[in-house]
């Protein structure tokens, strides 16, 4: 399996650059390339594109504005020079956020993480999961958007570590938090809420089905289940 990918960017040193990476990536493949994000318009009704790497700051549009005129998005990886995006861009649910210039092994962490994501668009999952235990909803504070805002736990589906952020879940949005999923480990109550990744935690009580390594929530959201993490199906009652 290999992901095609797109670049869009005003700076073809910045091509350069992305297209020696992705010649030492097995799973990457280029697909085509764009100078101006209004080009990327066309190649995209005309061409197959898992995965893109959009710079922000470009003539006539910038990387933001053209992603959010997507209706069918691929996945994105912003590669910027400026950090102050960071927080827009992972609210329009991009992958991953490159600060140029960027190594290869920051470069190849961003690819590696497209790959899990396009791998759980992919995934069917259909043997059901064994009942869960309720927990009694506590408040929890998370600091977003120079905002201190209170979340029911029973309202938290799940974490998502992003660098060094978090999303915090509910029902079908996120709050953007600036911490380490570690330290909401440490202040989760341990009956409900569950590591079962490097990169995610879960409220157990939103699990639907369970098969292999992925993990199917209530509201249709597949997790991945990490290699290390297999010994939490035994925290299951079934």
């Amino acid at each position: 399996m290999k992901l095609r990918c797109l670049i869009v960017d005003d700076e073809p040193l910045a091509h350069d650059v992305i297209l020696r990476y992705l010649e030492d990536i097995p799973f990457l493949e280029k697909a085509g390339q764009c100078y101006l994000a209004t080009e990327a318009f066309a190649f995209l009704n005309h061409h197959k594109v898992d995965l893109i790497f959009l710079d922000i700051r470009m003539p006539k549009l910038s990387g933001l504005d053209f992603l959010r005129t997507l209706n069918q998005r691929p996945l994105v990886v912003i590669t910027s020079a400026y950090e102050e995006h960071a927080l827009e861009s992972f609210e329009l649910e991009v992958v991953d956020y490159l600060l140029k210039p960027f190594r290869f092994d920051r470069f190849l962490k961003a690819a590696n993480r497209a790959l899990e994501q396009y791998t759980l668009r992919k995934q069917v999952v259909i043997v059901p999961a064994p009942p869960v235990m309720p927990h009694e909803a506590e408040p929890l504070y998370i600091k977003s958007d120079k905002k201190l805002v209170q979340m029911q736990l029973d309202d938290v589906y799940y974490l998502e570590s992003l660098g060094n952020y978090v999303k915090v879940w509910g029902r079908d949005q996120f709050l953007l938090t600036q911490r380490t999923l570690g330290s909401f480990e440490e202040q989760l109550p341990s009956d409900a809420f569950i590591r079962i990744h490097k990169s995610f935690i879960l409220n157990r009580k939103f699990v639907h089905y369970i098969e292999g390594n992925m993990i199917r929530l209530l509201n249709g959201k597949v997790l991945p289940l990490g290699k290390t993490f297999k010994h939490v199906i035994k925290l299951f009652p079934g």
